[in-house]
């Protein structure tokens, strides 16, 4: 569907847990955004998938909110890494992991990766 979002073969959209792409849907075209989509469908389009839960399952709009892994690769914290995502923290999801996260994300802006590099402005930027 976009950077942080899916849809799996039964309908079910997934929230990616921890963070935020770049917009490319709903006739928004953020700098970054149309790549973090192609490279979440890159790494997810027709494959089996692994979900993982946090505290709460559900967000407002009805979508599951999971961790997403594919080949034991976690999905979420890869967009991050290479500078497709930034982080998203909405508690009580991802407290034991927003270090980590904040990590891997200051890691990628300090080397530019992905829209660190590419983007004058970041539009997940703090």
């Amino acid at each position: 569907m976009d950077g942080d979002t899916v849809e799996l073969e039964d309908g079910q959209k997934v929230r990616y847990l921890m963070i935020d792409t770049p917009e490319s849907t709903g006739g928004k075209n953020d700098c970054y955004g149309t790549e973090a989509a192609e490279y979440n469908a890159a790494l997810v389009l027709d494959r089996k998938v692994e979900l993982s839960y946090d505290v709460e399952c559900q967000d407002f709009y009805g979508r599951l909110l999971a961790y997403v892994k594919v080949d034991s690769q976690e999905v979420n914290s890869r967009l991050v890494e290479y500078g497709y995502a930034c982080v998203l923290y909405i508690p009580p999801n991802g407290e034991d992991r927003q270090i980590e996260f904040q990590t891997i994300e200051a890691q990628a802006e300090a080397a530019e990766r992905g829209m660190w590099g590419a983007c004058d402005v970041v539009s997940c930027d703090k």
